[in-house]
């Protein structure tokens, strides 16, 4: 055997910890002494080493044949062997980007002759901020308006008392609640706490997060669902580290393991993907208000639309209820036109752009100023209307619109009630009735067509799939890029571009007659927010609202934005028809391969509730198919359950599973069980 030096090779690399992979950047590689090889006869034999971020690699000038390599980890465990060939700077790689950190004993053997060495993998973490705010110079630190410092000091006072009640800010768009947000969380890290504020969608990061980041810099974070798992862990455990003191994200936010919360703010609270819709199906405004309570937090909810839920329960007392009513440079709010699409047909205009929209869109395209067009509708709208007089056809049992189904049926997704499709209008015998089918592609093509010098952008699911795509467009649209920005309805919330200064809804139907006792609520915040992104900066806004049924008082009540008016109706329209917030609901969702199977079982639980519920309110609705009925072979069957009290439905909840665990019936088929739920 030869004498030798141990030769040691460095490796200094910085892990990323999802996935487990040595990155390259910042990579330090240094051989101390080299291969030394003091028995002049091995000269010939000497291989050479070099390491990248994921390979030890070996190659040699002559050919060298039956090559021994062997690695042992530091307790002389062979972790890799193999036999091989090495020849005119041919490399041999060994895949090294799972290892675990400490030294690794290398041996390279020819017959007797061997040479050895030692690799030394060290890791440091590099946590990714994920922070893509691009140039904030622009923003400037604004004073607050008398309106906005009284808000802040009435909420100040109510953190004061021994009890403090979640506070619900109703602020009319362009109020500036961000900024009252801004001054409450600087209270709450001067007192050496953190901070979480809650978003609806990743649309409104690209705006929200350059604000707070322009005030608090490096002390801010933010999650997303298009970043990767390992972005996100990122971001939680910098969080836990202390080393940012705000939080921004959906509601997966709300879980950031900050050591010493002060603060949760939830803007634009009446969103309905704050309730998730997967197991646990949590809504992250009950969530916050229990984390606040068990580690002293306050709570601040805020939107220009409050949900029904939040402002009933500030009605009664359980929130503190502060308004702003103005908006915060004293713009005037947007002139408001709402069109009668039932006319324009009539006219002889067959578009989806009605005359006086047409008419906007050419003046503003004139004066170098911008537009936002927008379809509020989610998914397939199933509904059926007439274009004559404007009939929906519903269900005459619960008071939504029937929704079409295969085999020329139109179905209620609450208590099962079907009818044929009509072909003719039952109401004034019309013969243009059926559904509306168009979407934001189809509205793109026709902008570009009808106003050919536009610059046009288009934003929906298809057009935001890609990661960052969302900070693209919108960035490009506030950048002046494009002259029409066409989307569903995330383009109308929450963002902020003074150049726009006329707005409209194309078809304010689609979201008023889905088959959801909220529609009318939906379509009142939908309207209203989109009213609001118009005439934001120096410029006056006008706003198109294109319906068929203009006298609907969700309707005219956005055309006035009147937040009051649409709320006395719509609370007296739920109390009428026993709907959340003044009863509470429970959906026992059912589903199973085996549709016989299920609709029996569906029967069977049924039955059992009107068997057990004794002297309990209770209105059982259903069985019936949900809006989609079959999904990758697993047919789904809701079954609704009214009650005054909410307990009420959680002790039912508790005697079916027991029924169902006991029952070997039930074996085959999933249940789960949706309180209050957002979406039916």
């Amino acid at each position: 055997m030869q004498n030798m030096k141990n030769a040691v090779l460095v490796l200094t690399a910085f892990l990323f910890l999802f996935p487990y992979k040595l990155m390259a950047e910042n990579k330090v590689i240094s051989i101390e002494d080299g291969w030394n090889i003091e028995d002049e006869r091995s000269i010939s034999f000497a291989p050479q080493l070099s390491i990248d971020e994921q390979n030890i690699y070996i190659y040699s000038e002559k050919e060298l044949n039956d090559l021994e390599v062997i690695i042992k980890d530091s307790l002389g465990n062979v972790i890799y062997y193999n036999v091989t060939t090495v020849s005119g700077y041919t490399t041999y790689p060994i895949l090294i980007d799972n290892w675990n950190k400490g030294k690794y004993t290398i041996q390279i053997k020819k017959g007797s002759r061997y040479m050895q060495g030692i690799i030394r993998i060290e890791y440091d973490e590099i946590m990714r901020t994920s922070l893509n705010t691009g140039d904030i110079s622009g923003e400037r630190r604004m004073p607050l308006t008398d309106e906005q410092e009284a808000a802040v000091k009435q909420i100040q006072r109510e953190w004061k008392n021994p009890s403090p009640k979640p506070v619900l800010i109703e602020g009319v768009t362009g109020s500036g609640k961000t900024q009252v947000y801004i001054k409450l969380i600087e209270q709450t890290l001067s007192q050496g706490k953190e901070a979480i504020v809650l978003i609806p969608e990743i649309a409104l990061t690209y705006q929200t997060v350059r604000r707070f980041y322009a005030r608090f810099g490096d002390k801010v974070s933010v999650i997303n669902s298009r970043q990767s798992q390992g972005e996100r862990y990122d971001q939680f455990k910098r969080a836990k580290k202390g080393e940012v003191q705000v939080m921004i994200g959906p509601r997966s936010a709300l879980f950031t393991p900050f050591a010493s919360l002060g603060l949760i703010i939830i803007d634009e609270e009446h969103e309905p993907t704050y309730k998730s819709e997967q197991v646990p199906r949590y809504h992250a405004r009950e969530v916050a208000v229990h984390r606040a309570e068990v580690e002293d937090a306050s709570v601040v909810l805020g939107s220009a639309t409050p949900s029904m839920e939040a402002m009933y329960r500030a009605r009664l007392g359980e929130y503190q209820l502060y308004e702003m009513k103005n908006r915060s440079h004293m713009q005037q709010m947007a002139t408001v036109y709402t069109v009668d699409m039932r006319k324009e047909l009539k006219n002889g205009n067959r578009s989806i752009l009605s005359e006086k929209l047409q008419e906007l869109i050419e003046d503003r395209l004139n004066a170098k100023e911008q537009i936002m067009l927008f379809l509020n509708r989610r998914g397939y709208s199933g509904f059926i209307s007439c274009r004559e007089c404007g009939h929906v056809v519903k269900c005459p049992h619960c008071n939504v619109s029937l929704s079409v189904h295969k085999g020329g049926k139109m179905v209620c997704h609450y208590c099962g009630y079907e009818q044929p499709k009509v072909t003719e209008c039952p109401e004034c015998g019309s013969r243009y009735i059926g559904e509306f089918r168009a979407g934001t592609q189809q509205i793109e093509d026709m902008v570009k067509a009808r106003f050919p010098q536009a610059r046009v952008l288009r934003m929906d699911m298809d057009t935001t799939k890609k990661k960052d795509s969302h900070e693209q467009i919108l960035s490009a649209f506030a950048n002046e890029e494009a002259d029409i920005l066409v989307g569903t309805q995330m383009i109308v919330k929450g963002h902020d571009f003074p150049k726009v200064t006329l707005v409209g809804a194309l078809a304010a139907d689609m979201s008023l007659y889905t088959d959801d006792y909220r529609s009318g609520e939906r379509t009142f915040q939908l309207l209203t927010q989109a009213a609001g992104r118009a005439g934001r900066g120096d410029r006056p806004g006008e706003v198109v609202i294109q319906t068929y049924d203009p006298e609907h008082y969700a309707i005219e009540a956005s055309a006035s934005q009147d937040y009051e008016a649409f709320y006395e109706k719509e609370i007296r329209y739920r109390s009428l028809m026993g709907y959340p917030p003044v009863e509470n609901l429970m959906a026992v969702l059912a589903a199973c391969e085996d549709e016989a199977l299920l609709e029996k079982a569906c029967k069977y639980l049924k039955e059992y509730i009107l068997r057990i519920k004794g002297q309990a309110q209770l209105n059982v609705i259903g069985p019936a198919s949900p809006g989609v009925d079959k999904i990758k072979d697993i047919y789904r069957r809701v079954i609704y359950v009214k009650a005054p009290e909410y307990r009420t439905l959680v002790v039912l909840k508790d005697r079916m599973e027991q029924y169902i665990e006991i029952n070997s019936g039930f074996q085959k088929m999933r249940i789960q069980f949706d309180f209050n739920p957002m979406n039916l």
